[in-house]
């Protein structure tokens, strides 16, 4: 059965820093873009950032400078380095992956909670 499972959640002061990992795990192939969502309550979820089997990147405006996305292709494992947090960041954070098995999937994770006191 494939997978993405998230961890690194928690709770964090203002200007503090969290990293968040996601596996990947099951019958699969290969991995394309691998990203990180987010969704606030009563907000629609919103791309955070992306990165592409050859490591190429996007991040959202809002956390461009304070976010880093990073893979490790040999472990199925994206991250997400997040720092100077701010308590708008406070959201479930999803990992998203499109994976060949062999068909091209997109898979989600479960979720995890980041929330950012002030």
């Amino acid at each position: 059965q494939v997978q993405l499972v998230e961890s690194g959640g928690g709770l964090v002061q203002a200007g503090g820093s969290l990293r968040l990992s996601c596996a990947a795990s099951g019958s699969i192939f290969s991995i394309k873009p691998m990203g990180w969502y987010r969704q606030a309550p009563g907000k629609q979820r919103e791309l955070v950032a992306i990165i592409t089997s050859g490591c190429s990147t996007n991040y959202a405006d809002s956390v461009k400078g304070r976010f880093t996305i990073s893979r490790d292709n040999a472990k199925n494992t994206v991250y997400l380095q997040m720092n100077s947090l701010k308590p708008e960041d406070t959201a479930v954070y999803y990992c998203s992956a499109e994976m060949v098995v062999p068909d091209v999937i997109r898979y989600w994770g479960q979720g995890t909670q980041v929330t950012v006191s002030s």
